[in-house]
């Protein structure tokens, strides 16, 4: 890895670290589909609670940020690209539930990352 990926890895782990305000439209669980070379992302709402945890509506459970849930999606977008998925989830999207610019920016590199672990064949694992 030369230098300035170097430096650019470690400034992006140090902002994956600051606290983030949760979207009440919900939240989206990314992946890649390689049999069907797609990035896909599935929608599940939320409501957010007094503390600024996630709960689900159905249930008032707090929602893990990590490990599996037995949620069911609202919605599953699928795309080849990161902006073929963009203009579905948001500008085509009559029901669009992204509140927040600071969510929709990180769908976006999100949905980027992911485009290019699909061309390279890495990995791909959500921030």
């Amino acid at each position: 890895m030369n230098e300035l990926a170097k430096t650019i890895k470690q400034l992006d782990d140090q902002l994956s670290k600051r606290p983030i305000a949760l979207d009440p439209g919900g939240y989206f669980i990314i992946y890649i589909d390689r049999e069907n070379s797609l990035i896909c992302a599935k929608h599940f709402t939320n409501i957010i609670n007094e503390k600024g945890l996630a709960v689900d509506p159905e249930t008032g459970e707090v929602i893990a940020a990590r490990g599996k849930s037995n949620r069911t999606a609202e919605t599953l977008f699928t795309g080849r690209s990161a902006k073929e998925l963009c203009v579905k989830v948001i500008e085509k999207n009559e029901n669009c539930s992204i509140t927040m610019l600071d969510h929709a920016a990180y769908l976006g590199r999100e949905f980027m990352r992911a485009e290019m672990a699909l061309i390279q064949g890495t990995e791909y694992i959500q921030d």
